[in-house]
């Protein structure tokens, strides 16, 4: 009984590790799994009664919740009729997003039934354009009325591969470079880089480099508090925006509001603005205290201004509130509730620290809070539209720059459990399991990372609603999606609570339907998509991603061959995204530098010499290799010195033909990170800590200034030369 309900419910009973080495779960795992998917599963007996009352459910139910499928072919759906209903009929109607609804009738004996004898096969009389569309039936018995039953189904009609500009379809090539928004200094900013710097970063990148695309970190809204909740992978808020990235002079309020104006003069505020300007690493939380303050003197300039005399600007506020809906209400109450109860006691960090009452987001309470806290709430509502409005003109500007992509956003895996997105969507969640991974190389107990896994049947039974919301809103104003751990469409590793990560194992999703959607979200946005698939990616994942147009990541540092070396350029795919490294990877100075070696021993996680001495002896080897492989394709003279292996510095002639090396490969994508164009030495996150290393808080050696000019110079040229030479460049 158990192994049939875990293989319905496609739970892994058997899978291998990185090594190829199989693994079996404990049946106390499989039973805790079956526990977080909603089934009581303590006994056999148990676990009986409760997938009985599942299967009769279902059995009773006419439709399934949703029902994905691709357009061009023959579509339909399946209905579970009764035997008393053989010699009824079926009434359907179907209902667009917009438009007319449609409707047809047929009796139930003359559709083709299925082995089971209950489930028929339902063919609709329509071709029908991409969409979403509600379905109802209703099946009568005989010509008895008073007899029926009816039911509801989402239909979605999506396309069969994904978006992608017309230069990429033609086998052309794109490159980018990639920058993390937090970090980009300007002799102009608050102490983290901000829209404005964004905007005067993409029309350089356009400009002087010459690329398609800017790629950015996560823009999730996070808690702002260090060292916990700083990370853009760990959002509170999945569908919300950073109110750090603002820039506040560009607000509209700000040009006539007396009080900001006044404030910002002071020397005491001219002062703390220069002292976080000038901070080696992001201050978050002096940033967000400081913006904070000047936020709500706007929004104030805007309620007497423009919200009370109902102006052309209150109104395109109401359309943005009106369009948003129940999400954006959720979010922002759920905000103003973190910082009224916080306020009245500093010991309430976190929402399931809250009064019971207002851990429910639809309770009485809660309702009455948000009602009570208008303005508060309204103010986090404003907040998320100056973002809009501040986003939508980089992506504007960037496309207006030449770039035939623009930006490029970053879609995280996690959401922090103590955040908003749990907070109001708790039923899309799992509980009592934690997402991680199984014992690999880096981590031989397998990793825990501490957040709920997806509830694959909450999102069905939605109809997917919440799932296409994050792929809608995480794509909005930009060109491109990069979406992490793209495993996640086909499966996660669930870890049960109490046990140590090397006893979970991978519940899988239904990829297809996942996959069509993100395909019809992306044909909508006209948004091209790229998987992160690093690590332990079963076959089938890439075969699926490539099916859909969907592109690969790829790394300078991870594709290798039987001999160690490098796969040769001429061997990437064209459908996939090459890069020099990645934010938890070692920049290629600091890679050549051993930077991440000396980072992992001060945070002690190198505590034994042995250790230690030989990460040193394989960072020497692969140096090595990285030499031979750059020699062996002819982007180092035969003649380069081999024992640059031991060299400490990345010199320009290693950067140079790495970066050529990159940009000869016929892949789609090649991008760049700014780190690795001008050479910096340190990584934006080590995996493994928290306050041992300054994760997320790095920020840019040059200012936006400074790669205008000479500092920059050989750079942008060595770079911009590759993109000419190898059809990269833009235009």
């Amino acid at each position: 009984m158990l192994n049939d309900v875990c293989w319905e419910l496609r739970i892994d009973r058997e899978y291998y590790d990185i090594w190829g080495q199989a693994h079996r779960p404990s049946e106390q795992t499989l039973r805790a799994v079956l526990g977080s998917l909603g089934f009581e599963a303590d006994d056999d007996e148990k676990l009986r009664r409760a997938w009985g009352r599942h299967e009769a459910e279902r059995r009773q139910s006419i439709l399934d919740p949703v029902a994905v499928m691709v357009e061009g072919r023959p579509l339909g759906t399946a209905i579970r009729t009764l035997p008393e209903e053989e010699d009824g009929a079926i009434r359907v109607a179907l209902y667009p997003e917009e438009g007319e609804a449609r409707f047809f009738e047929c009796p139930v004996a003359g559709l083709p039934a299925k082995e089971d004898g209950i489930t028929r096969d339902l063919a609709f009389p329509w071709s029908l354009p991409l969409g979403y569309y509600d379905l109802e039936v209703e099946v009568s018995r005989g010509g008895a009325d008073e007899l029926r039953r009816r039911g509801a189904q989402r239909v979605i009609v999506a396309p069969e591969r994904a978006y992608q500009p017309q230069r990429l379809r033609g086998g052309g090539r794109m490159a980018g470079i990639a920058v993390s928004l937090y970090g980009i200094r300007s002799e102009r900013n608050w102490g983290a880089g901000d829209f404005a710097d964004l905007e005067s970063f993409v029309r350089w990148a356009a400009t002087e480099l010459g690329v398609s695309l800017v790629a950015l970190n996560p823009l999730h809204a996070i808690h702002n508090r260090e060292p916990y909740n700083t990370s853009p992978y760990l959002p509170m808020a999945s569908y919300y925006r950073n109110y750090l990235y603002l820039a506040v002079e560009r607000i509209p309020e700000f040009a006539v509001c007396r009080a900001a104006n006044q404030l910002l003069a002071r020397a005491s505020i001219q002062a703390a603005i220069e002292r976080l300007r000038d901070s080696e690493l992001v201050d978050y939380e002096g940033v967000a205290r400081l913006k904070r303050v000047f936020l709500r003197l706007l929004f104030r300039e805007f309620l007497r201004t423009q919200w009370v005399e109902g102006t052309a600007r209150a109104a395109a506020f109401k359309r943005y509130l009106a369009a948003e809906g129940a999400m954006l209400q959720s979010f922002a109450t759920y905000c103003t509730l973190d910082e009224v109860l916080h306020s009245r006691d500093r010991n309430l960090w976190i929402w399931p620290d809250w009064p019971a009452q207002y851990q429910d987001p639809e309770s009485v309470e809660t309702q009455a809070f948000a009602r009570k806290h208008w303005r508060r709430v309204l103010f986090h509502q404003w907040v998320q539209w100056q973002i809009d409005e501040q986003l939508g003109a980089v992506q504007q500007a960037a496309l207006g720059s030449g770039m035939e992509i623009g930006l490029y956003h970053d879609l995280a895996l996690a959401t922090d459990s103590c955040g908003s997105d749990l907070w109001a969507y708790r039923k899309f969640f799992a509980p009592g399991c934690r997402v991680g991974s199984p014992p690999d190389d880096f981590s031989p107990d397998g990793q825990d990372w501490a957040f709920p896994p997806p509830q694959p049947e909450s999102h069905r039974q939605d109809g997917y609603r919440l799932f296409a919301e994050t792929i809608r809103k995480n794509s909005r104003h930009g060109g491109a999606l990069r979406i992490d751990h793209f495993m996640r469409f086909y499966r996660l590793f669930w870890i049960p609570n109490g046990l140590p990560a090397r006893e979970g194992t991978y519940v899988r999703e239904r990829f297809e339907d996942l996959m069509r959607i993100l395909a019809l979200e992306s044909v909508r946005g006209k948004f091209l998509v790229i998987g992160e698939d690093l690590g332990t990616c079963p076959p089938e994942v890439r075969d699926g991603m490539a099916r859909y147009g969907v592109l690969s990541y790829r790394l300078f540092y991870f594709e290798k061959g039987p001999d160690g070396l490098q796969k040769r350029p001429e061997a990437f795919p064209h459908l996939a995204l090459v890069s020099s490294t990645t934010h938890d990877l070692p920049t290629l100075a600091g890679f050549w530098a051993g930077r991440d070696i000396e980072a992992r021993r001060q945070a002690g996680l190198l505590p034994n010499p042995e250790w230690l001495e030989r990460q040193w002896q394989e960072r020497r080897e692969e140096k090595r290799r990285m030499v031979e492989t750059l020699v062996r394709d002819g982007f180092l003279p035969a003649d380069f010195p081999r024992e640059a292996a031991d060299w400490m510095e990345l010199t320009g002639e290693l950067h140079n033909a790495v970066i050529g090396w990159l940009c000869s490969t016929p892949s789609a994508l090649m991008l760049v990170n700014e780190e690795d164009l001008t050479k910096e030495l340190d990584q934006q996150n080590l995996p493994g800590t928290t306050a041992e290393y300054p994760n997320w808080k790095r920020k840019m050696k040059l200012t936006i200034e400074e790669l205008a000019g000479e500092q920059a110079a050989g750079f942008v040229a060595m770079f911009r030369s590759w993109l000419e030479r190898s059809g990269r460049l833009t235009g």
